[in-house]
């Protein structure tokens, strides 16, 4: 091989650059194609990296390049294409290249791992293994389960079958397998997809309205080219029918699809619905899988096995050959924006990879984001708007309760009581929603004021009574419950405020009758424990619901007709210019639960601002108006979408750290020239000190994206070159959507 044979390759680590290689001992031209990895020195060390591309030139000697040491794979984990995307990234989001390469790749693989053989391993009985009679094996019950259950099968079974059959096994197989009983096989994925009797079966579909025909007939139109349209529709308006519609044509075109949900607590639900409609392979990718069960949806999306790939953010970078369409549901939700490392928008990359496939896109939403608002009115996106209930169903009817000087019980007033208790006489449910998780946000002592900190950050403990904790819910720092005051030593210690834990102890006494189910980070830790809860509201089995956020979007509970939301004021005067955007979401999306199967919906607000000109906007003239009222003040004091901002943020475990780096990267800013860029601060983060670190900021903002980007490309890379950079961290966040 000729000497001028370069190899550029992302490898992870904090450099804002490739690294140039040559190639391995005794490797031919052929076997060196772009998304291999190879396994290379580097430093005093060895790590992988992924193969970029292959050039004749370098900036270093080439008496200085190391040889690769090997190459790992036969074929390339990712596609041009998927590079491509996976580069942009990087330039865009200005983090370096070999981070986010690898971010796209499952865990194992990170790490060296080899891939996998095609299809799932599983287990069959030997000629041995057959002779063997189950019933004789009476001192090895274990063993015997699974003689049996091999037996029924000719062909053997899965061993995640096995496993779901009769629990963990492992060692009994193993057992089994050193005694020539049995032997390993593979099975097709297509073999082996196990559904349950209620997914089996092939739901009837609903009958369009006017308003859903013609949005599918649009979106429909666009296929074979890339056009993005935001799918604008009210809650209970038909918006996953539109998506299942549109998946049915992708699929008949021979095409793969990506759907992408915000939480995780969405993908049952949805996956349950797809399953029943779509008779195709589903892979599903979301943090709440095990790291294998990540792997094998992901490899069976890059074989083209899995024709749609449900997941949340991180599903946007799953290799999918043949993709012909991409949903993004409930588009407008934070959770699509990642909050630290690598801190991209799975919804924005998801448009860009639309854009590069040339395949359209389709963002729904009954709260779109002004952003995306926005891009409607600049005709960037097509919007469809679905403005009716599907089924018949009328929207809820809201009211407001003015709390003001009210005697609450646990957070509730007594009207609010007197209206759940009309609505569960009449056997509808209930929902009550607080978005505050735990007991009680606060302890405090009663006789000197002492107030339960954090030691590790600006904010206090929250007090979660049945695990006897004290909880921090931003850093995670817990500690056990005290039982006298540190400072007075006095025993007359308060709860202060409403927690979902809280608020379920009150429910319980005032509704002793009645079944109660709580959803919230909790009580939904255990895998399967969300599915299990949401199942058996659908059944009926509780009558009153209790949860945050987690209950306000994408879930369809049939018989629930109230729904009370009991603290929102916050959103109102929140620091974040964001906040209001996000309570109104919040309030529409929770509201939505009521009235959705033909039966009236109410929705009871308690405040104590019952007059603030937001939520009026709001009640009166929906969130259409509400969001035409905000986008005029955004747009009259320059905030986004009218504007485009990045906020750099630093933090040590020295006060002044952050705030010296910042002020120096300011002054490498304006020696470079600003031009278009405004740069404010650095301060103070909001909350300065986060898991025992202090944090500052500097914001960026331009009228222009590419002036932005322009000052970006050439001042990021400077910043790691200052002295005082080596004394914090520091990233940076581009088109940052919380301020903390």
């Amino acid at each position: 091989m000729a000497k001028s044979v370069i190899l550029r390759l992302a490898i992870p680590s904090p450099l804002y650059t490739c690294f140039d290689y040559l190639p391995p001992e005794n490797v031919i031209r052929s076997q060196l194609v772009a998304g291999i990895r190879l396994r290379v020195p580097f430093g005093k060390g060895e790590r992988y990296g992924v193969l970029l591309e292959i050039t004749d030139h370098t900036d270093l000697e080439e008496g200085r390049l190391k040889k690769a040491l090997g190459i790992v794979d036969e074929s390339a984990l990712l596609s041009r294409n998927d590079l491509e995307l996976l580069k942009w990234a990087a330039a865009y989001y200005q983090h370096p290249l070999g981070e986010v390469v690898f971010s796209a790749l499952p865990a194992r693989l990170r790490r060296g791992g080899r891939l996998p053989k095609p299809g799932r391993p599983g287990w069959q009985l030997t000629k041995v293994g057959r002779c063997q009679d189950p019933d004789e094996m009476r001192r090895a019950p274990r063993q015997a389960a699974i003689i049996r259950s091999l037996g029924g099968e000719a062909n053997g079974l899965p061993s995640d079958q096995l496993i779901r059959e009769l629990g963990p096994c492992r060692d009994v197989v193993l057992r089994l397998a050193h005694k020539g009983w049995i032997e390993e096989r593979w099975f097709p994925e297509s073999c082996v997809e196990v559904r349950g009797s209620e997914e089996l079966a092939v739901a009837v579909p609903p009958k369009l309205t006017n308003a859903q025909r013609a949005a599918i007939e649009a979106i429909r139109g666009a296929f074979g080219g890339f056009e993005v349209f935001l799918l604008d529709g009210i809650t209970a308006s038909g918006k996953t029918e539109v998506y299942i519609r549109l998946l049915e044509q992708a699929l008949t075109l021979g095409k793969q699809a990506l759907v992408l949900v915000p939480e995780i607590g969405l993908t049952p639900q949805l996956l349950s619905r797809l399953r029943r409609r779509l008779p195709v392979s589903i892979g599903v990718i979301h943090s709440g899988l095990s790291e294998r069960e990540r792997e094998r949806a992901w490899l069976n999306a890059r074989r083209g096995e899995a024709r749609i790939l449900l997941g949340t953010r991180s599903a946007v970078f799953a290799p999918l050959p043949e993709l012909g369409l991409i949903l993004v549901d409930e588009e407008h939700d934070i959770s699509f924006k990642q909050q630290d490392g690598f801190r991209y928008s799975a919804r924005d990359l998801a448009v860009m990879r639309g854009q590069q496939l040339g395949c359209p896109i389709v963002l729904g939403s009954a709260t779109p984001s002004l952003e995306s608002i926005r891009n409607g009115e600049l005709g960037r996106y097509r919007v469809v708007r679905l403005p009716e209930r599907a089924g018949g169903a009328a929207p809820p009817r809201f009211d407001l309760l003015d709390i003001r000087s009210s005697r609450l019980e646990s957070g509730i007033s007594r009207p609010m009581l007197e209206i759940a208790r009309e609505t569960l006489q009449d056997g509808n449910q209930v929902l009550f929603f607080l978005n505050r998780r735990g007991f009680a946000p606060v302890l405090t002592c009663h006789d000197c004021g002492w107030v339960a900190q954090c030691r590790r950050c600006d904010a206090r403990m929250t007090y979660h009574l049945m695990e006897r904790l004290l909880w921090c819910h931003h850093c995670g720092s817990k500690y056990p419950l005290l039982e006298r005051c540190p400072e007075c030593q006095s025993g007359a210690l308060k709860a202060l405020g409403q927690g979902t834990e809280r608020l379920q102890n009150a429910l319980e006494q005032l509704f002793p009758e009645t079944r109660i189910a709580r959803v919230d980070r909790d009580t939904t830790r255990r895998k399967g424990s969300m599915e299990g809860l949401l199942s058996n509201i659908k059944a009926g089995a509780y009558s009153l619901l209790l949860g945050t956020q987690m209950l306000a979007k994408g879930h369809h509970f049939p018989n629930v007709t109230l729904v009370g939301i009991l603290d929102l004021d916050q959103g109102l005067f929140g620091a974040d210019y964001r906040s209001a955007e996000r309570m109104a979401q919040l309030i529409v999306q929770v509201a939505g639960r009521a009235g959705r199967a033909g039966k009236a919906g109410r929705v009871v607000v308690q405040t104590r601002h019952p007059d603030h000109p937001l939520l009026q906007t709001l009640l009166r003239e929906g969130y259409r108006g509400f969001s035409a009222a905000l986008m005029a003040e955004r747009s009259e004091a320059g905030l986004p979408p009218f504007s485009y901002q990045v906020l750099i943020r630093a933090e040590a475990n020295r006060e002044a750290l952050p705030l010296a780096f910042l002020d120096d990267a300011k002054k490498e800013a304006v020696e470079m020239e600003t031009k278009g860029v405004e740069l404010w601060g650095p301060v103070p983060a909001p909350m300065e000190r986060r898991a025992g670190r202090h944090r500052a900021h500097l914001l960026l903002q331009a009228d222009r994206r590419s002036d932005l980007h322009h000052f970006l490309s050439r001042w990021v890379i400077q910043l790691s070159t200052l002295k005082s950079s080596r004394q914090v961290r520091w990233s940076v966040d581009v088109d940052p959507q919380e301020m903390y």
